[in-house]
């Protein structure tokens, strides 16, 4: 179910991308949040430095994960899960493989701080915060990290 992802699932983890963070946009009332005004090169050059992986189903894209690793530390962003699979696991089965998938002892994510779900996965998995910082006038963001225990 959750394999590594190529540059030619871009297309599809670009339209699946859109797609779960429009919740986020109608919660903040921001349509220029970044995973919805990025483009397919932006994503496809992903692939060249970070880990990129997805979660199928029969066949069909239903989530993706992505990180980096930056001085020891893997950087996790992007977990989407389509709408109409969420909580059902899947978040958390992404999580754990994208943890396994760095190989490094620290990681570091940030989700919106009215993104109740998502920080409720991401505490649920060990995360804590660290700091607060704001995207724009509207969004907050909330980062959390992790040592591996």
């Amino acid at each position: 179910m959750i394999a590594p992802a190529g540059a030619d699932d871009a297309p599809a983890i670009l339209a699946l991308q859109r797609l779960a963070y429009r919740s986020e946009a109608e919660r903040y009332n921001d349509w220029n949040l970044p995973p919805l005004t990025q483009t397919l090169a932006a994503l496809q050059a992903e692939f060249e430095s970070a880990i990129v992986l997805k979660a199928e189903l029969d066949g069909e894209l239903i989530g993706s994960v992505r990180a980096t690793r930056i001085d020891g530390e893997g950087r996790i962003g992007r977990l989407i899960v389509h709408p109409d699979r969420q909580r059902q696991g899947i978040g958390s089965a992404l999580l754990r493989a994208i943890e396994s998938a760095c190989g490094t002892e620290r990681f570091t994510l940030f989700t919106g701080i009215r993104s109740e779900g998502n920080l409720r996965l991401y505490r649920r998995h060990g995360y804590t915060v660290s700091h607060t910082t704001a995207l724009s006038p509207t969004v907050e963001l909330v980062h959390l990290e992790k040592q591996r225990g």
